[in-house]
């Protein structure tokens, strides 16, 4: 009876956090609960693609989206998804990514490697200006590598992302003001030296940590010198009101093609997204799963406004800190692995809108391999596991506290099945808290967490290194639940030097088996294709499977 009982508990929940993920606004990186900030690339061939049937005007006009407000807009400090979908639209570097994830060049023309890839060469744009007017130089890139990985700005990004420059680490140690690494040559080139020849480095530099500031802007508006930023990207910060609104314009001293729109309006008050879409008060929402099937309806307005949204490179896990009871016994952590059916969450829970994640890397992203085995429901398994750990004891456990984003509402939508589980197989009772998103970052990054849920990584730049060896590599800033492997971190030290594409993915793949073996995290589900609504007067807007630069290609047809 008690296991019925069980049952008959998990399956209300399954219904409940259904109905939720209809009508409540999205948490990043959850499916199709968008709210304003989905990352993923757009089918054109679909009808009512946002690139379909150009007429009229190609410029002007407002897009509007739905958001949070960020964490912060300072490029050196973002970490997450909400801040990044903005950053990128203001603020640019040396190189960035376009919609196709190929490197290309930004603010650097051009650049040129030495023979021992090593040493890299920028030669910068002529006449490129900060919004202000003020010319861009060599000497601004110097002052922003060297501000990022200052231990005063306290970023939390700049080792993993700076790091392979010579000298970064002196800085962050506060040992020098100075990165070594980085040379002034004149006005327009710029020399950058690295510890070793890396595949990924230039890659690295598409991120915001990389990007270029204006000195003055930032040491004449001190701690809320984001409030009134000088930028270089397609757009400039016109307004941010805390919780209600946040406005981009164009940026006509923008190097490249100015945007197409006037204005982007990004409304942070909240609501339900379906139906402020349908009152006209944003122009792009996700399709929650209540209203999948009538959406599809060939006879319902909205039909001509879907479109098919491909999954984004990005893994939602439950994470682990393996230096807190009882998450430093492998055995324990293997167990509450096994007592997991992701199969069942993501059919019942997601109506398969998602997929089951076993491994590290997302499907179809480089060095992705359906070789690697992951930990697959198995409860008899979990329940031998437990007993063979040495937290077997529930009268002695140490209790568990999961940590999830959020300010009050229901947890995250598979948290409370997860717990269920937990419950039912092994006997397991956890603790749910909710923390404010910024206050959650704060604490992730600052390792205070026990386990923490609701949220996942998505890709940076396109290689295995951006989830492999910065979520897990021991020494590294984005290991946030103190991993350790020595084993792993050889391996991972040396895909980063190897310079053949081949021996290097499979050593990630290596890597990977040995991580998910250890079970350091609980890896949940990856994206699946998706739906959206676009409003048709809307043109030119692409879902990426990363955050890249896009909005000034976005125009609203007149």
């Amino acid at each position: 009876m008690k296991k019925m009982k069980k049952i008959s508990t998990l399956l209300l929940i399954i219904a409940t956090i259904s109905l939720f993920a209809c009508s409540a606004r999205g948490i990043e990186n959850e499916p199709l609960l968008d709210s304003g900030e989905s990352q993923k690339s757009i089918a054109p061939s679909l009808k009512g693609s946002s690139n379909s049937g150009e007429t009229g005007s190609e410029k002007g006009g407002t897009l509007k989206r739905l958001w949070s407000d960020p964490p912060t807009l300072d490029p050196h400090l973002v970490t997450d998804t909400t801040s990044a979908g903005l950053v990128v639209e203001m603020f640019s570097g040396l190189v960035s990514i376009d919609s196709n994830l190929e490197t290309i060049p930004d603010l650097a023309k051009s650049w040129d490697v030495s023979e021992n890839g090593t040493l890299y060469t920028f030669t910068l744009r002529e006449n490129i200006k900060f919004s202000d007017g003020s010319p861009v130089t060599a000497n601004d890139f110097m002052y922003s590598f060297n501000r990022a990985a200052n231990p005063d700005t306290e970023s939390p990004v700049a080792e993993l992302y700076l790091g392979d420059i010579i000298g970064v680490q002196e800085v962050l140690d506060g040992e020098s003001t100075e990165i070594s690494g980085i040379k002034v040559i004149d006005d327009r080139n710029l020399q950058i030296k690295i510890d070793s020849p890396k595949a990924y480095f230039l890659k690295k530099l598409t991120y915001p940590t990389a990007y270029v500031l204006k000195e003055s802007n930032v040491s004449e508006g001190g701690d809320n010198w984001t409030d009134s930023p000088v930028v270089t990207g397609p757009f400039t910060l016109e307004r941010y009101d805390l919780g209600q609104v946040l406005i981009l314009k164009r940026n006509e001293l923008y190097w490249g093609d100015k945007a197409k729109l006037d204005r982007v309006e990004f409304n942070l008050a909240g609501g339900v997204p379906m139906a402020m879409y349908e009152n006209g008060e944003i122009d792009i929402t996700g399709v929650g799963l209540a209203d999948l099937e009538r959406v599809q309806d060939q006879n319902d307005p909205l039909s001509s406004d879907l479109v098919s949204v491909p999954p984004s490179f990005t893994i939602n896990y439950i994470g682990f800190n393996v230096k807190q009871p009882p998450f430093d016994d492998p055995k324990f952590r293997q167990a509450l692995n096994y007592a997991v059916d992701k199969q069942l969450i993501a059919t019942q829970v997601y109506s398969d809108l998602v997929k089951p994640a076993y491994g590290i890397l997302p499907p179809n992203f480089p060095g992705f391999s359906s070789d690697v085995k992951g930990l697959e429901y198995d409860p008899d398994l979990a329940v031998k596991l437990l007993g063979e750990s040495k937290y077997a004891d529930p009268e002695t456990r140490p209790l568990i506290v999961v940590t999830i984003p959020g300010t009050g509402g229901s947890p995250s939508l598979d948290m409370e099945v997860v717990a269920d589980m937990w419950d039912r197989v092994l006997g397991i009772q956890i603790e749910i808290q909710q923390v404010e998103w910024a206050t959650y970052l704060q604490d992730l990054h600052r390792e205070r967490l026990q386990v923490w849920g609701g949220s996942g990584w998505q890709a940076d730049y396109p290689d295995p290194q951006d989830f492999v060896d910065i979520l897990f590599h021991s020494e590294s800033k984005g290991n946030h639940g103190n991993y350790s492997n020595p084993q792993v971190d050889e391996i991972l030290e040396e895909a980063r030097v190897d310079q053949d594409p081949l021996t290097r993915i499979s050593k990630y793949n290596k890597a990977e088996q040995m991580i998910i073996d250890d079970a350091p995290w609980l890896p949940m589900w990856f994206d699946q294709e998706g739906l959206a609504l676009i409003k048709p007067k809307v043109r030119g807007f692409e879902f990426t499977p990363l955050i890249v630069p896009k909005l000034k290609n976005v125009y609203i047809q007149n």
